[in-house]
């Protein structure tokens, strides 16, 4: 079996780079064939991986981050939509989070992971897909696999993604600190969530998350109920109050203890519409899709069921 490969040499600050000539070994070893395409910038994954998956790949590979799994998976839905393609994914996992990897058990050393990829059987998972406002005004959507939110995660995200340059933070204090730090500046917005067809709800909120996956963050355990293979996205409303309260509670949020919290409401659906009260402007909350962040709401999270399948 030939195998295609979407690198992302700066995944984890830059140590994908450092590993990648040893992986690539491994990988060449185990299949009659490797196609590496290696991405340059935000965005270019998913279109390498279609591109792999049109050309007839059976196997795909996200060598990076959450973000680089991400960018795969929605190449690969778009081959899937485009000609029918049944690409399978592949994970390499190389990143300041890697939370897919984690909610998915995947961890290790790069031969046992080459070992995976090449020895286990494919299984379905969900995906989702989010329509929204990009950066320049216009509608626009994508996929995600693992968690898609908004409100203080979208400015989170921005800061750590350009703070990346290979420091000795672990990604768990990374995400921490950044977190922390957005969530003393961010003025909390007033959004409606719609969740399949029950009642909207309106809050004033500090995030709200629609999960397939259970992790983000580095870490955080954001979604402790939520499964990867049941149709159904986990949504979290997590409230605007007192922001030492906010802060002092984000330790909780790494056991799932934050259950409890009065100010969370946990939901569960397969359609999520999420809109900004009154301001659209002020209350246009910037969203994180699977540590990235390309836009703002209103958007709308659906979940697709058995969509992808991915070695694991």
């Amino acid at each position: 079996m030939r195998v295609g490969v979407v690198v992302n040499p700066v995944a984890g600050g830059g140590r994908m780079r450092a590993l990648w000539p040893e992986i690539h070994a491994m990988l060449a070893d185990r299949f009659d064939g490797v196609v590496v395409r290696e991405t340059r910038g935000p965005g270019e994954g998913a279109d390498v991986a279609r591109d792999l998956a049109l050309d007839g790949l059976p196997l795909v590979v996200a060598a990076g981050g959450d973000g680089t799994v991400s960018e795969t998976v929605d190449g690969l839905l778009q081959a899937r939509r485009e000609r029918g393609s049944t690409a399978e994914l592949g994970i390499m996992p190389v990143g300041t989070g890697s939370d897919l990897a984690r909610g998915l058990g995947i961890a290790g050393e790069p031969k046992a992971l080459v070992a995976r990829i090449a020895e286990s059987k494919a299984r379905a998972i969900d995906a989702g897909r989010v329509s929204f406002v990009d950066d320049n005004g216009a509608l626009a959507a994508r996929h995600f696999i693992n968690i898609a939110s908004l409100g203080v995660s979208g400015p989170t995200d921005r800061a750590v993604n350009a703070a990346k340059s290979g420091g000795r933070m672990s990604g768990k204090m990374v995400f921490l600190w950044h977190t922390v730090r957005e969530l003393i500046r961010y003025r909390f917005q007033q959004v409606r969530v719609t969740v399949d067809d029950g009642n909207p709800l309106e809050a004033t909120i500090a995030l709200v998350a629609a999960a397939n996956g259970r992790f983000f963050g580095g870490g955080m355990m954001i979604a402790p109920d939520a499964a990867i293979d049941d149709g159904q996205l986990e949504v979290i409303v997590v409230r605007g109050a007192s922001k030492l309260k906010l802060v002092s509670d984000l330790r909780l949020v790494y056991s799932g203890a934050h259950r409890s919290l009065a100010s969370c409401t946990f939901l569960r659906g397969q359609k999520v519409v999420v809109e900004p009260l009154g301001d659209p402007i002020a209350n246009g909350a910037l969203l994180d899709i699977d540590g990235e962040s390309p836009g703002r709401i209103p958007a709308t999270f659906e979940i697709l069921p058995g969509a992808i399948r991915v070695r694991s």
